[in-house]
């Protein structure tokens, strides 16, 4: 079933993707900024249980409803929520438009659309950049999206749901990432700050959270592209910057594709990034889809004939 859900949920969000500011993300990020406001007292404890409440109930009432629709309408019933969830959760249309139009502006030559294209991205003032540090950021930026709206979300959904807990892997995961994201938002004078133990919770949450996770990630990325420089390049990062997830994922992204990511002097090999590098992290991405998708239909079938 877990094959099933999120073949169609991928189809189905190619099809037609959810666009932005959608229902659905805004009740979780009005629900995300209530729980704050209502528990951020400046306490450790009021931070873990704020962090709790907003992102744990959430992945508990997703895997109730998953029960009450097996005992009362049955497995469909049930692998049809599981669908609707991962529609919402998972996806590369969720935020391959702007990857997209800065590629298309570097191919025809129009740096400064692509420039504006990706402040508007990452909300970062990048008028200064040269055209390779322009593509840099664009795959790195790419590759941890597509780390967190789907192999993230595949790594955690899969696991709970083989634990029998639906699809509540990947509301926790979603949510728990956007409780980070909103956590280290900058701060803006019209805009309440938020206390450090809360950051300090969600960036302890999440980093254990993504430990896991980002290195499948990693690993898929070795074995679809060149094994041996991405797995060395990874093992290089590990060592000098330990627990570091992002850069585990993009050390394995840069050897498996010959490409130099991180600031322009820091050490490591790789072509200076290109746009003909675009193309090559986008079929890294779809390859290691594949792979996914091959492993949990041959896990599928493993359960049917045992």
């Amino acid at each position: 079933m877990s094959f099933l859900s999120i073949l169609f949920a991928l189809l189905l969000e190619q099809a037609r993707p959810l666009g932005q500011g959608n229902p659905v993300h805004l009740a979780v990020r009005n629900w995300v900024r209530w729980v704050v406001r209502s528990l951020d007292t400046g306490k450790p404890h009021h931070s873990w249980l704020a962090w709790w409440v907003a992102v744990v109930a959430p992945a508990v009432v997703a895997c109730g409803v998953h029960w009450l629709l097996v005992w009362s309408l049955g497995w469909i019933a049930a692998a049809v929520w599981s669908t609707t969830i991962l529609y919402a959760t998972l996806g590369f249309r969720q935020f391959s438009h702007h990857f997209t139009v800065i590629r298309d502006a570097l191919l025809a030559g129009e740096e400064d659309v692509a420039r504006q294209q990706l402040a508007l991205w990452m909300r970062m003032d990048v008028s200064a950049l040269p055209r390779s540090q322009i593509v840099r950021h664009v795959i790195e930026h790419s590759v941890l999206s597509a780390h967190r709206h789907v192999f993230g979300v595949f790594a955690w959904y899969s696991l709970l749901a083989a634990m029998g807990l639906g699809p509540a892997g990947a509301v926790l995961y979603r949510i728990g990432e956007y409780f980070a994201s909103y956590a280290n938002r900058p701060n803006r004078p019209s805009i309440t700050p938020l206390s450090d133990p809360l950051k300090a919770a969600a960036d302890i949450a999440w980093h254990v959270m993504d430990w896991v996770p980002a290195r499948i990630t990693a690993l898929g990325f070795a074995f679809v592209g060149s094994f041996e420089e991405a797995v060395d390049s990874w093992r290089q990062h590990e060592a000098q910057f330990p627990g570091d997830n992002d850069g585990v994922i993009l050390a394995a992204t840069a050897g498996a594709v010959n490409v130099k990511l991180g600031e322009p002097e820091s050490p490591g090999a790789g072509q200076t990034p290109q746009p003909v590098h675009l193309r090559a992290v986008v079929g890294l991405v779809w390859r290691t889809v594949v792979m996914w998708m091959v492993f949990l239909a041959l896990l599928s079938l493993a359960r049917l004939l045992g």
